[in-house]
């Protein structure tokens, strides 16, 4: 018998587990799915990290760094799109990995995916509560105490630890996070429901930003485009390449889309819909928006909680500078309820397996949730937000989904060679080769360019889930004892 460590789950016995009843309601069409991918997809990326990026990494060439992590999530996203078509269970990258690459890797990522829900919902909460501040300060005329709308800690990149700030508590993030985990113990379609009027007001404030503020570029602002490069991963080739890494964080919306598997009415067809869908509007729409706010404000004035309001502001437009405002607080509302929705899904799918405890598969009997690991969650997500500033959690979230994409891209290379006879609702174009190794080897190189700092916490964080594996995942894994009785029998 195999190693338990390496041994692979069934494929087929995983589809047939997705027909099980499991206790979560198949309420999602493949609208529901498309617009919960936007809703994760627009949000902090567009609204807050491109204008960090370009100012400390890309210039105007911030641009190019959107291509580049949208050309990458396009890869990954299709390698992510037959997965879910062929194993429609909840826990995304997770079960995959589990079906193609053994328990110990399938740890490995659920972990990984752990660290991109929790510490991306905490991203975004800063980055609503640098609109919510910046919206009352410039619209209303209403000035909270910097105390209590900022992190007491900042990590000081250039000396390698962290410095405080002054401030005590970041309230605004702390309150967006609870309001976001009540929503997801109510329940899934409420949330759905909630979620799709949220994306149809966000979409709306970003196009109304691209057709009004278009007519004050000033194409001045995109000379140099790439400005010469000052250091590694400071503008040139390499600050395009870091800028990536950074922005990245903008498209991980359709991997969430991917853990609702077992609430989708026909996952085959719609987890493919939802995935493919989002992220095309979404390349589209950060492209569009990057370059508009390039040429309207110089790059270097960028570096703000909310360079797409301070863009606004810079047209003399005062009813589009409060429309933008209202937008991106709506929109980040909309992409905490989708990542807190995701993180408790893979801890539901990590439980079923044996790897935690028992108490993260209780649905509640009556919104017919996960609803102790909602709140476990919530909880860890507001203490996150209130203390830490958006860099330092921004790019690990980045630098965690890349290393989830190169594994689900492997993982769709391994399952063409090992099981070509199953059935796939939809196939990666291209061949057997060319569309997963793209997807490794742009999600590795991104990885690469992202910077030691951003990858030394990765890897503790990974130490760390390693501990918890070998302490309770190895003695508690169903397919260990699986493994351990089949051994026995013989």
């Amino acid at each position: 018998m195999p190693n338990p460590l390496f041994a692979t789950k069934s494929v087929d016995q995983l589809r047939a587990d997705s027909e099980k009843p499991h206790g979560l309601k198949r309420t999602l069409t493949a609208v529901d799915l498309v617009l919960l991918g936007i809703g994760a997809i627009i949000g902090t990326g567009i609204f807050v990290l491109t204008g960090h990026a370009a100012a400390a990494n890309a210039g105007p060439a911030v641009v190019l760094s959107f291509v580049v992590a949208g050309i990458a999530s396009g890869f990954a996203g299709l390698c992510y799109a037959e997965m879910a078509s062929m194993i429609p269970v909840s826990g995304s990258a997770y079960t995959y990995s589990y079906a193609t690459m053994g328990e110990l890797v399938a740890w490995i990522i659920g972990w990984d995916l752990i660290l991109e829900y929790l510490v991306g919902a905490a991203t975004v909460s800063v980055g609503w509560s640098g609109y919510v501040v910046s919206f009352l300060h410039n619209v209303l005329g209403i000035s909270l105490p910097s105390q209590w709308t900022g992190p007491p800690f900042r990590f000081d990149d250039l000396h390698g630890h962290f410095v405080s700030t002054g401030a005590i508590l970041n309230v605004p993030a702390v309150f967006i996070t609870f309001l976001a985990t009540v929503i997801l113990v109510v329940g899934i379609k409420e949330s759905a429901r909630f979620n799709g009027v949220i994306v149809v007001v966000k979409v709306m404030v970003v196009l109304l930003f691209l057709i009004f503020a278009t007519k004050f570029i000033k194409p001045a602002n995109w000379h140099p485009f790439i400005p010469e490069n000052q250091g590694p991963g400071r503008f040139g080739f390499s600050g395009i390449m870091r800028g990536a890494s950074v922005v990245f964080f903008a498209y991980i919306g359709f991997d969430a889309v991917s853990t609702t598997a077992q609430e989708a009415k026909n996952p085959r067809r719609d987890l493919p819909i939802g995935i493919l869908g989002s992220l095309a509007i979404c390349t589209v729409l950060y492209i569009l928006v990057s370059l508009v706010l390039t040429g309207v404000v110089p790059y270097q004035q960028l570096s703000v909680p909310h360079p797409m309001g301070l863009g606004a502001a810079a047209t003399g437009m005062r009813w589009l500078e409060a429309a933008v405002e209202l937008g991106a607080i709506a929109g980040l509302s909309s992409v905490m309820v989708v990542m807190l929705m995701g993180q408790p899904r893979v801890f539901f799918s990590m439980a079923l397996d044996g790897l935690f405890p028992p108490f993260a598969t209780r649905i509640h009997p009556r919104f017919g949730t996960p609803y102790i690991t909602t709140i476990m969650a919530g909880g860890f997500c507001a203490l996150c937000g209130a203390l830490f500033d958006i860099g330092v959690l921004g790019h690990l979230v980045s630098i965690g989904t890349l290393f989830a994409f190169a594994l689900v891209s492997l993982g769709v290379l391994i399952l063409r060679r090992t099981r070509p006879d199953i059935p796939r609702g939809f196939a990666v174009p291209g061949g057997t080769y060319f569309v997963p190794l793209c997807g490794v080897a742009t999600s590795l190189y991104i990885i690469y360019e992202a910077g030691p700092a951003t990858q030394l916490r990765l890897l503790v964080w990974m130490a760390i889930g390693l501990v918890i594996y070998a302490v309770y995942g190895r003695r508690h894994s169903k397919l260990r004892a699986e493994t351990a009785a089949a051994r026995r029998s013989r």
